[in-house]
C-alpha cells in the first residue's frame, strides 16, 4: 500500500524530531565524541565551490586549501621565504635555473588512493602538479604564474630529475618567481587521489598540509581534522597543536558578527562598516567594553587603494605640463589623514608614498615618492596652471561612494569642480578594461609579495586592455630601470631601483594614493599564537586554544 504525501510528510518529520533530540541528548554526554578536542571554528560567509587548489583564486578558497595543502616553498609572518616541500634551493648565476632538494619526511595524507595509508613525496608529484595547473583542459586561472617558464613542444620546462631534485628553467631572470612558488596554485597533490577521485578531487582533496579532510555538507558546515604525520616540527612538538578546524557558511553578516561576539566562532577577520562604530574607537583600537572575550590584531596588508587617470589623451598629448598640473594639485588637495580617521576608524595607513604598499622591500616610509596634504600648493598649481573651475569625473562603484565624496569636497575646496558617478562593478570592469574612465576608483592586492607586482602595472608593455596598465602611463626610463630591476637577483639593489621607479612614476602623477590597507583580525581570547601577515594568510598551524 502506497503511503500518501502527509503520511510521508509525519514520517519524515518524525525522524527530523528523533535526529535533533539525539543531538541535543549527544550534546550532554560524556562520551561526546568532541568533548575535550581543540577545535578551531570561523565563519566564511562567501561559501566554498571547491577544495581543489589550481583553482584557489580568491582568500576563502586559498585559507581553506593552505589548511590541506603544501608548496615547494612558503613565506614566514614577515615575508621572508622558507622552505616547505623543499628543504633547500639553489639558483643558477644567470638567474634562469631553479632547483629544489626535497624532504624526505613529507607524506600525503592516509587515504582510501593509497589503501588507507600515506606515501611519501617525491619530485614526480611535483612534476604532476605543475604540469596539472597548466594543462588547457582544466583551465585553472593560476596558469599565469608560469608565464615566465621556458617552453617548447615538449611542454613546459619542469623536470623531477631523481625522486628528491626539481627543476624549473625561466625564459630570463626573473627574482619574483620564488615568492610565486609559494601560491597555493602550485601546491603538491598525488596522481593517484586526482585519478582515484576523478572531477570529485575538489570534494575530497588529499594533500600534505598539517590537516586533512574530514567532512563537508555545501553551505552548512566543512570540518579538517588534524594530520598526525605532518612533517613540521616547532619547539620539540609535532605541528599542528589542535585537533580539527570547522568552517561555517553563515551569509547573513550580521547573524555571523553576533556569533562571534556570543563566542560561537573563534575569528572575525575585516569589519564591516555596519558595526565598525560598535567595535572600534574613532582611532582604531578596540572598545574596552569588548576586551575582556577578544583581542585585535592589526598589520599592514598588501593593498594599496587609490584613484586612477587615463593619461593617453589628446590634453595629454597638447599640454603634458597642464594635464601633470591638474593631477598634481589633486593629489595635494586630499588630508589622508582625516580621511581614514573618519571614514575608516584609522584603519590603514596614509597614502603619503607611492604605489608599493607597507610591508614591502621599495616601500617609500618617508613619503618622498608622493605627495602629502597641502591646499595651498594645491591653490598655487591651479592658479599657475589656469585650472580653476576645470570639471573632472570620478567613477567608482557603491561600496567605496564614501571615499568617493571625500575626494569630491576635498577637490572643489581647491577650485576644481569634481562629479562623482556610481557604477555597477561589473559595468566598471568592463570599461576600465577599454580605457573609456578618465578618472576611477582603483586598487592593487599583490598576486605575489614583490615590488615588481604593483610597478608593472605601469610599464607601457602592460598597456590595457592587454594587461593591467589602466592609466597607460608610458615612460621609456621608467621601462628602463623595470627591466633593470628584474634583471638582478641583488635584492638590496632591487629595492632601491623599484623606490627609484616608485618616485619617478609619481612626479607625474597617474594615480592618487589614497591609503595602503592593513588586516584586522579578531580573535576570541582563549586563541593564542595566532599571527596575522601582510598576505592575509590564514595559518593555523601554530595556532593554540587554552
Amino acid at each position: 500500500m502506497k503511503m500518501t504525501t502527509f503520511a510521508k510528510n509525519m514520517k519524515m518529520k518524525k525522524l527530523i524530531y528523533v535526529f535533533v533530540a539525539f543531538l541535543l541528548i549527544s550534546c550532554g554526554r560524556k562520551d561526546d565524541p568532541t568533548a575535550g578536542l581543540k577545535i578551531f571554528k570561523y565563519n566564511e560567509a562567501a561559501g566554498l565551490l571547491t577544495l581543489d587548489p589550481i583553482y584557489a583564486k580568491d582568500q576563502p578558497h586559498i585559507w581553506a586549501c593552505n589548511q590541506l595543502f603544501n608548496s615547494l616553498v612558503a613565506f614566514d609572518d614577515e615575508m621572508n621565504i622558507v622552505p616547505s616541500v623543499a628543504k633547500s634551493w639553489d639558483v643558477s648565476e644567470d638567474g634562469k635555473t631553479y632547483t629544489f632538494i626535497l624532504r624526505d619526511d613529507v607524506f600525503f595524507h592516509a587515504d582510501s588512493c593509497f589503501g588507507g595509508k600515506g606515501r611519501r613525496v617525491v619530485a614526480g608529484d611535483v612534476e604532476y602538479s605543475f604540469n596539472r595547473l597548466v594543462d588547457r583542459k582544466l583551465s585553472s586561472p593560476g596558469v599565469w604564474i608560469f608565464s615566465s617558464v621556458k617552453q617548447d613542444d615538449d611542454g613546459y620546462a619542469f623536470k623531477a630529475v631523481n625522486d628528491s631534485v626539481f627543476q624549473i628553467e625561466l625564459m630570463d631572470c626573473f627574482p619574483a618567481f620564488l615568492g610565486i612558488l609559494s601560491m597555493t596554485y602550485v601546491s603538491v597533490v598525488p596522481r593517484e587521489a586526482v585519478e582515484y577521485y576523478g572531477d570529485d578531487f575538489g570534494r575530497h582533496p588529499v594533500g600534505t598540509g598539517p590537516f586533512k579532510f574530514q567532512y563537508w555538507k555545501e553551505g552548512v558546515r566543512l570540518v579538517f581534522r588534524k594530520n598526525p604525520d605532518y612533517f613540521e616540527v616547532m619547539n620539540g612538538k609535532r605541528l599542528p597543536y589542535i585537533d580539527a578546524v570547522s568552517i561555517g557558511f553563515l551569509i547573513d553578516k550580521q547573524v555571523a558578527f553576533m556569533e562571534f561576539v556570543q563566542g560561537k566562532t573563534d575569528f572575525m577577520s575585516g569589519i564591516d562598516a555596519r558595526y565598525k562604530d560598535e567595535l572600534l574607537t574613532r582611532d582604531g583600537r578596540l572598545r574596552s567594553k569588548y576586551k575582556d572575550d577578544f583581542y585585535l590584531i592589526r598589520e599592514p596588508y598588501l593593498n594599496t587603494e587609490y584613484l586612477s587617470f587615463y593619461v593617453d589623451t589628446q590634453e595629454e598629448r597638447s599640454d603634458k605640463e597642464r594635464s601633470v598640473a591638474l593631477r598634481k594639485a589633486v593629489n595635494y588637495s586630499i588630508d589622508r589623514e582625516k580621511m581614514l580617521r573618519y571614514l575608516r576608524n584609522g584603519i590603514g595607513t596614509p597614502g603619503n608614498g607611492g604605489i608599493i604598499p607597507v610591508g614591502l622591500p621599495g616601500y617609500d616610509s618617508l613619503g618622498t615618492a608622493g605627495y602629502r596634504y597641502d591646499q595651498q600648493k594645491a591653490f598655487e598649481i591651479i592658479e599657475k596652471y589656469n585650472l580653476s573651475g576645470m570639471e573632472i569625473k570620478l567613477y567608482t562603484t557603491k561600496e567605496y561612494m564614501d571615499l568617493a565624496k571625500f575626494v569630491q569636497s576635498a577637490v572643489t575646496d581647491v577650485g576644481l569642480v569634481c562629479k562623482v558617478e556610481e557604477m555597477m562593478p561589473a559595468a566598471m570592469r568592463e570599461k576600465r578594461a577599454k580605457c573609456s574612465l578618465p578618472f576611477f576608483r582603483s586598487s592593487w592586492v599583490a598576486d605575489y609579495p614583490d615590488a615588481e607586482n604593483y610597478l608593472s602595472l605601469f610599464t607601457t608593455g602592460n598597456f590595457a586592455p592587454d594587461g593591467p596598465n589602466y592609466t597607460h602611463y608610458s615612460n621609456e626610463e621608467f621601462d628602463r630601470l623595470y627591466d633593470a630591476a628584474v634583471a638582478t637577483t641583488d635584492t638590496r639593489r632591487r629595492a632601491e631601483i623599484y623606490h627609484e621607479m616608485d618616485s619617478l612614476m609619481m612626479t607625474e602623477s597617474p594615480v592618487v594614493i589614497l591609503f595602503y590597507d592593513e588586516v584586522l583580525r579578531f580573535v576570541n581570547k582563549k586563541v593564542s599564537n595566532f599571527n596575522g601577515n601582510p598576505i592575509n594568510l590564514l595559518n593555523l598551524k601554530t595556532l593554540e586554544i587554552n
